[in-house]
């Protein structure tokens, strides 16, 4: 039950699933929407769900938030295919989700101590996906792949269609711009 949980609105999980989502967003649903479209599905959806939560922890609503966005993004994908239900992918993507959402779920399970370092920490991953939209569109794909998706950089440069110099050189350039947005806040 939502009650038993951390005292931490649903909202401030937003970030946390924004980028969530733009890590998991496919070709397959350019035209849909934004993956802020998709995340305010999600909450809302989380909210009319709230007291089939039974976890107690920040780390068990940030795993049980992915969930919810994991079977809204196969949802998506499904629709915009049109295809009949293919349960691979709905395992692929959650399996995907599951590992992104563990590398920023340490951030927030990093912060079981006190309700204000959690709101803190939300906070915080909100702020990244923000600055993350800041960034160009070729280092935004770069530092998604590479370092959301935790895909190596030739695997990466392969996805973009560039060489691995040409990746490494948006990345450099990505996070030297993501240094800079996130030293102004």
């Amino acid at each position: 039950m939502l009650s038993s949980a951390p005292k931490l609105a649903l909202e401030q999980y937003r970030g946390f699933l924004l980028i969530l989502a733009r890590t998991h967003w496919d070709d397959a649903l350019q035209g849909w929407g934004d993956p802020s479209d998709l995340v305010h599905q999600t909450l809302l959806e989380a909210h009319q769900k709230r007291e089939q939560f039974r976890g107690t922890t920040t780390a068990a609503l940030a795993r049980w938030l992915g969930a919810i966005l994991a079977h809204n993004l196969a949802d998506a994908i499904r629709d915009r295919r049109r295809g009949k239900r293919d349960h691979r992918l709905e395992r692929s993507i959650e399996a995907a989700f599951e590992e992104s959402s563990a590398r920023l779920g340490a951030c927030l399970a990093a912060n079981e101590a006190s309700p204000s370092d959690r709101a803190a920490t939300a906070e915080q991953l909100t702020i990244l996906a923000d600055a993350l939209t800041q960034l160009p569109a070729d280092q935004l794909e770069a530092v998604t792949l590479h370092h959301l998706r935790g895909l190596p950089l030739e695997e990466t440069a392969a996805r973009m269609g560039r060489t691995k110099q040409a990746v490494a050189g948006l990345l450099r350039r990505g996070l030297k711009k993501l240094r800079e947005l996130l030293g102004e806040q």
